[in-house]
C-alpha cells in the first residue's frame, strides 16, 4: 500500500453479515467512504465469507481494505478474539479452523436453547430446529428466536440475562491461542488480540497482559470502541516498549451493537503500528 496522507482517518475493525453484523460488503463500504476513511478491515467472527467481495469493492471506491477475520480462542477457560490481519483467505488450515469455531457456535445455539428448554423456559427445541431468520438484522440464530420469543430485547439483554453462568450458559471450548496464532501465521497473516481492556474481558487490562504475556502475539487493539482513554494508554505504552503491533477500530457491528458506530473512535493511520500492512 502508499504511505497515507496526513492524518487519514482508518478502521480496521468491521463486522458484517457474514458473521454478526447487518450490512452487506456494499454498504460497509460505502459507509466508509461517506465517513471519510482511508482503510478498512472487515473482521468478521470466525468467517472470511464476505472479505474477497469488500477488498474488490473497496479497491474500487478508492479505499484500502486488509483481508482480516476475528478468529475465536481460548485460554485459562476463557474466550478471547484474535483479530488476523494480512490473511490469505484461500489457506487451507486457516478455513478449516473458521469452519471448526463456526460449527461450535451453531451447535451452542442449539445446545443454548435444549438446556434452556430443561430448565422450563418456553422455548422449544423442535420449533427452533424450523426456525429461520434474516442474517441482515444482525446477531445469530438462538439470539434472534429468543428476542422473537420476548426473552430479550438486543444483544446486551441477551448477554445480561440469559446467556450467564445462573443459566448454566456459556462459550463453548475454542482452539487454544497458540493454535490460533500458528494457523494466522500459516495463513501469512499477524496476531493481535482484541479489545483486551473491555468489559468483554472482564479481569481488567493488567490482568489481560499477565496472562497473555507468554502467547507468540504480534500485538494488540490499543483503540476500541470498549476502551478507556487511560487503558488505550497503557496498552499504547506496553506495545510500543515491545515493539508490538498496533491496530485499532470501531468493532462497529452495522446497527446491531447499541452504541457502537463506524470510525468511533477515531483513529488515524499514523497512530498505528502496522509495517507491511499500513
Amino acid at each position: 500500500m502508499s504511505k497515507f496522507a496526513e492524518r487519514e482517518r482508518v478502521d480496521l475493525h468491521i463486522h458484517s453479515c457474514a458473521s454478526d453484523g447487518t450490512w452487506t460488503p456494499a454498504e460497509v463500504v460505502r459507509e466508509a467512504k461517506q465517513l471519510g476513511l482511508a482503510a478498512i478491515a472487515l473482521c468478521d467472527h470466525d468467517s472470511v465469507a464476505n472479505v474477497a467481495e469488500t477488498m474488490e469493492l473497496a479497491e474500487a471506491a478508492g479505499l484500502r481494505c486488509l483481508a482480516a477475520s476475528e478468529i475465536c480462542a481460548t485460554k485459562a477457560g476463557r474466550m478471547f478474539h484474535i483479530l488476523g490481519y494480512g490473511i490469505d483467505i484461500t489457506n487451507g488450515p486457516l478455513l478449516a479452523l473458521l469452519r471448526h469455531n463456526w460449527d461450535l457456535l451453531l451447535d451452542k445455539d442449539v445446545e443454548s436453547i435444549k438446556i434452556l428448554a430443561e430448565a422450563g423456559w418456553a422455548v422449544d427445541e423442535e420449533e427452533f430446529a424450523r426456525y429461520e431468520y434474516d442474517r441482515r438484522r444482525g446477531g445469530w440464530k438462538a439470539l434472534a428466536y429468543l428476542i422473537d420469543k420476548g426473552f430479550c430485547t438486543d444483544v446486551n439483554d441477551y448477554f445480561r440475562n440469559i446467556f450467564t453462568e445462573e443459566n448454566h450458559l456459556g462459550f463453548p471450548p475454542f482452539p487454544p491461542i497458540s493454535r490460533v496464532i500458528e494457523t494466522i501465521h500459516q495463513a501469512g497473516g499477524v496476531a493481535l488480540c482484541a479489545h483486551a481492556a473491555s468489559a468483554f474481558h472482564g479481569p481488567g487490562l493488567a490482568a489481560e497482559l499477565e496472562l497473555l504475556a507468554e502467547e507468540n502475539l504480534d500485538g494488540f487493539e490499543c483503540y476500541h470502541s470498549g476502551h478507556s482513554p487511560e487503558d488505550t494508554a497503557k496498552l499504547l505504552s506496553y506495545c510500543r516498549e515491545r515493539g508490538l503491533l498496533i491496530s485499532g477500530g470501531s468493532d462497529c457491528h452495522g446497527t446491531f451493537v447499541p452504541g457502537r458506530f463506524l470510525g468511533e473512535p477515531k483513529v488515524y493511520a499514523e497512530d498505528l503500528y502496522l509495517p507491511g500492512l499500513l
